[in-house]
């Protein structure tokens, strides 16, 4: 976990109350980007919460509506939630493993890819799943 991350202050600045399920939902996306709600869920009642799985969700919901989380979904998997860090960077799945890892933006600002056309839009984000076989799995076929 990072020791240096005050889980209390995201909250604050969006004007949230601090309770225990909301610090504890950003500890644990702290030291495990791309968890679930199960997994979350699980680790924060490892960290002694008797939290239910539906305040888990109403948790991540709160989060994901502040901009303090991102929700990824992927293809036929459930939710994956990150810390919000604005920094326009995409994803890289691994079909085989489901390993599943940040990627830097290719080109530029937000957003880093540009459709051929708008159709009126003011851009603000493209969010980019890139799928292919990892190394390690490679290796082993």
């Amino acid at each position: 976990m990072n020791a240096h991350f005050n889980p209390a202050a995201p909250l604050r600045a969006a004007g949230l109350r601090v309770t225990f399920a909301r610090t504890a939902t950003l500890q644990v996306l702290t030291s495990a980007p791309h968890s679930s709600a199960d997994a979350i869920h699980a680790a924060v009642r490892e960290m002694g919460g008797s939290v239910s799985k539906q305040a888990i969700y109403d948790v991540l919901h709160t989060l994901t509506g502040a901009g303090i989380l991102r929700a990824v979904q992927l293809d036929g998997r459930s939710v994956l939630y990150e810390l919000q860090k604005n920094d326009n960077h995409h994803h890289m799945v691994c079909t085989s493993c489901s390993r599943f890892l940040d990627v830097p933006c290719a080109i530029g600002h937000s957003p880093c890819l540009t459709p051929c056309e708008s159709h009126g839009f003011e851009l603000e984000i493209a969010d980019v799943i890139y799928r292919g076989v990892c190394p390690e799995c490679r290796e082993k076929a």
